[in-house]
């Protein structure tokens, strides 16, 4: 099995959300790929394990989330060897952080540009991401065959 790792800042919104569609929709696909995720910055001040958003969106689409609702995780070292693939959300918030605590793994990230809650709104962020993960499975399902 091979895993995708993403990240976002906070490992609270947008990367648990590709996470949890993507083991959704790579199972619905047969693919042997996993997803985790992990925060760059995980705030401790968020509350509880997951965003409210991120939950409802989910359950909309008839995933469940129970198996997921842990706290935030912050990167380590060990997360960008041990991962086959690592998605981070949006460039302009993360290529500067990576570059500044992983700069020998920067040449191995992809950069996506989905914002935050700062930039947009739920609906249009989580739309955002869906779209990525679709074309992401799309692109591993083809590196397969």
């Amino acid at each position: 099995m091979k895993t995708v790792l993403f990240l976002c800042t906070g490992n609270y919104y947008r990367s648990r959300y590709a996470e949890i569609l993507f083991n959704a929709r790579a199972q619905e696909m047969g693919l042997a790929w996993n997803a985790v995720s992990r925060g760059l910055a995980p705030d401790p001040r968020n509350p509880g394990p997951m965003s409210r958003d991120t939950i409802a969106a989910l359950r909309k689409q008839g995933i469940t989330v129970e198996e997921y609702l842990r706290l935030p995780i912050k990167v380590t070292n060990n997360d960008f060897e041990s991962n086959h693939h690592i998605v981070a959300v949006k460039e302009a918030e993360h290529r500067l952080m990576i570059e500044r605590d992983y700069p020998d793994r920067l040449e191995n990230v992809e950069f996506w540009h989905v914002h935050d809650l700062d930039c947009c709104g739920p609906e249009e962020a989580l739309q955002h991401l869906e779209q990525e993960v679709t074309g992401l499975l799309l692109r591993l399902s083809h590196s397969d065959s």
